[in-house]
């Protein structure tokens, strides 16, 4: 396991403002810290060079897009062997935006989008099912996202 990169007070006050506002510009955050543009550059730099900021994004919410459905899959694997191989497979699939390799009941959680229940059990049928390497699929349509947050910096 690596070691956690140790990170102050700034950059924790850094990183809790640039998680509410990626496009915030640095002067703005260099105003809020009492500190310089410079430094708030040189400390977002340094962050994102020691792996702490890994990009930043927009975020696209998939109802204005047509994916009117959200489901999340379980997944039962033939052989714990082939996780590799069926993650591989797995990436080939867009509707699928993340993929989870787990302990309990399912060796991979999966969490899916797609434009309505049609949609979903084509996905299941005709790509999920049709992977090597799964042996079967339990899936949870999701009724209504409650909470979607990024974890605080303290």
């Amino acid at each position: 396991m690596e070691d956690d990169i140790q990170i102050d007070s700034l950059d924790k006050k850094i990183l809790s403002i640039i998680q509410g506002n990626a496009r915030i510009p640095f002067l703005e955050v260099a105003r809020e810290c009492k500190v310089s543009g410079a430094a708030i550059h040189q400390r977002v730099q340094k962050l994102i060079k020691t792996g702490v900021i890994t990009g930043s994004e927009f975020t696209v919410d998939p109802k204005k897009i047509g994916y009117h459905t959200c489901a999340y899959v379980g997944i039962y694997l033939e052989k714990a062997g082939m996780y590799k191989d069926v993650v591989e497979e797995l990436r080939q699939i867009p509707e699928i935006i993340q993929c989870d390799y787990t302990t309990g009941n399912y060796s991979i959680f999966v969490k899916i989008y797609t434009r309505d229940n049609q949609h979903l059990k084509e996905i299941l049928a005709d790509k999920l099912q049709s992977i090597r390497g799964i042996a079967r699929t339990e899936t949870f349509i999701c009724l209504e996202e409650n909470l979607s947050r990024h974890l605080p910096v303290k």
